[in-house]
């Protein structure tokens, strides 16, 4: 292989290669860059002739990154992380910082977790505001794109440039109003009551519905919310159920009685989501510690 021609390793093509390695299309990696497929092309033929490798090779109507790509790929990362790391600035310093800080995450998710983050932020950060915005399911182009800057969701996306943490573990479970009915007995007395369902603004589905339906079961929604805070006015003083993750009994869900699904269900755990590029940012790293902190204190709590 000839020696790297240093000249055609520039911020623009590193970044080329790694959109074209997160897509694995030419067309989606100019439309995540804003660029023309044509200048995305001419940037891989820059690349192929500096770095020596073909990078990406055509399969059946696609294209797949070759071995040395793949094995490029965490270096180049690296290195753009560390040109970033050039602009930041002097240290962080959580007393003395002022920016706004956004987080999306469902109205679940954000009582859950934020009003702990927040009591720290006024104690050890007060110049740090927090912006919550609304996550549905969400899309690995909300970190790209600087729509937000953490995630707080059990649905990862599918993308090698975002970075994922576990923060804790919760079930869904049926809620009930226990002056007004009995809890289901079984999957038919589940399946036959009439149901608050869950529908997020943003159009998704929760998983849950999915996987009812993908059983080939059907239950009666008479009443559809897009958030989760609508769910206890709507269940009081009704024989309905309302289906939510158990967590929730804490908070806005107290006032009603539980019981596990009559059916299997996994699982799931709620993950902060955060785009690689803010890794080894210092600011990021230190609010992402404290959301960990939130969730390690819950759970110790719990157990």
């Amino acid at each position: 292989m000839n020696p790297i021609d240093t000249l055609n390793l520039d911020f623009r093509a590193l970044s080329t290669f790694l959109a074209v390695l997160d897509e694995g299309s030419v067309s989606r990696a100019a439309l995540r860059l804003g660029v023309t497929q044509s200048a995305v092309s001419h940037t891989l033929e820059r690349l192929r002739q500096g770095l020596g490798d073909p990078l990406f090779v055509k399969s059946g109507r696609g294209i797949v990154p070759t071995r040395y790509a793949l094995q490029a790929g965490p270096h180049i990362r690296q290195i753009l992380d560390d040109l970033h790391s050039l602009s930041a600035g002097p240290p962080f310093s959580p007393a003395t910082a002022e920016f706004t800080f956004t987080i999306a995450a469902n109205d679940y998710q954000r009582d859950l977790l934020l009003p702990g983050l927040v009591k720290i932020l006024r104690r050890e950060a007060p110049g740090i505001s927090l912006q919550v915005i609304p996550s549905g399911i969400p899309s690995a182009d909300m970190l790209r794109k600087d729509v937000c800057d953490l995630i707080i969701s059990p649905h990862p996306p599918e993308a090698t440039d975002i970075m994922q943490r576990g923060l804790m573990a919760d079930r869904m479970v049926v809620f009930y109003d226990p002056s007004h009915r009995e809890p289901p007995n079984d999957l038919s007395d589940y399946l036959k009551a009439d149901h608050i369902a869950l529908l997020f603004a943003t159009g998704e589905k929760p998983s849950l519905d999915i996987s009812i339906s993908a059983r080939g079961l059907t239950r009666r929604n008479v009443v559809t919310v897009s958030n989760f805070s609508g769910l206890p006015e709507f269940l009081r003083g009704t024989d309905m159920l309302a289906t939510a993750p158990e967590r929730m009994s804490k908070h806005l869900m107290r006032d009603f009685a539980w019981v596990p699904l009559p059916f299997d269900f996994k699982p799931f755990t709620l993950l902060m989501l955060w785009h690689r590029r803010n890794q080894n940012d210092p600011a990021h790293k230190w609010l992402r510690n404290q959301v960990n902190a939130v969730a390690a204190t819950m759970n110790r709590l719990d157990g």
